[in-house]
């Protein structure tokens, strides 16, 4: 890494200023370069593969497509591809998908400009970079039994309101069957009530609004 070859930078995230004064830190940084700029996951991957940066900074939450489906996408055809979530979601679900898709570092947006320099020399020299709070979270997720996939279904039918017999008509099946999800569900997250669990996965990162 130095000036005639810096590392090449794609920054994605929906949001122009952020990406603006992203830009403009790794610019200033000797030896990095920004080679391009997305503002979601569907156009990462195309600018991808136009650029073959050698590490892309990635947010999570994005329209269109998100950051982890981008990093799954982008790693199916550049299986060596190296990239750093730079998010404000700090759930310990949200950390667990995002390292599962392949991502080397996890950042959160109120991290020092020396720390995200520091994160992109490490994994472009192929190192992982995962900071304490970062590692304390993911940690903590060990002890909490994941949802199935149909009672994540239940659980963001119930974030919108829906009540037991109105989720048991859109799934097909009996409100008996809905209760004993929910159930489940109060059970994993260690909720006492629906509102309650909903409050929790969102924190954690479980689902999103």
């Amino acid at each position: 890494m130095d000036a005639i070859n810096p590392i090449r930078v794609l920054v994605v995230d929906d949001h122009a200023i952020l990406r603006s004064g992203l830009a403009a830190m790794i610019d200033r940084q000797t030896g990095m370069v920004m080679v391009a700029e997305a503002d979601n996951g569907q156009q990462a991957v195309e600018l991808f593969r136009r650029h073959k940066p050698d590490v892309t900074l990635m947010d999570l939450v994005m329209p269109v497509m998100d950051g982890v489906e981008a990093i799954c996408a982008i790693r199916r055809e550049f299986s060596r591809s190296r990239f750093i979530v730079l998010t404000t979601f700090d759930g310990d679900e949200d950390i667990h998908r995002a390292i599962q898709a392949g991502a080397q570092a996890y950042l959160l947006k109120g991290m020092r400009r020396e720390e995200l320099f520091e994160a992109i020399k490490a994994v472009h020299a192929g190192l992982r970079y995962i900071p304490k709070v970062v590692a304390k979270s993911l940690d903590a997720r060990g002890v909490n039994p994941g949802l199935t996939k149909r009672e994540l279904e239940v659980l963001r039918l119930i974030m919108v309101g829906k009540s037991n017999r109105e989720i048991a008509n859109v799934l097909s099946t009996t409100e008996g069957t809905i209760k004993s999800y929910v159930v489940n569900i109060l059970s994993k997250l260690g909720a006492n009530d629906r509102t309650q669990a909903v409050t929790m996965a969102l924190k954690r990162g479980i689902v999103h609004l």
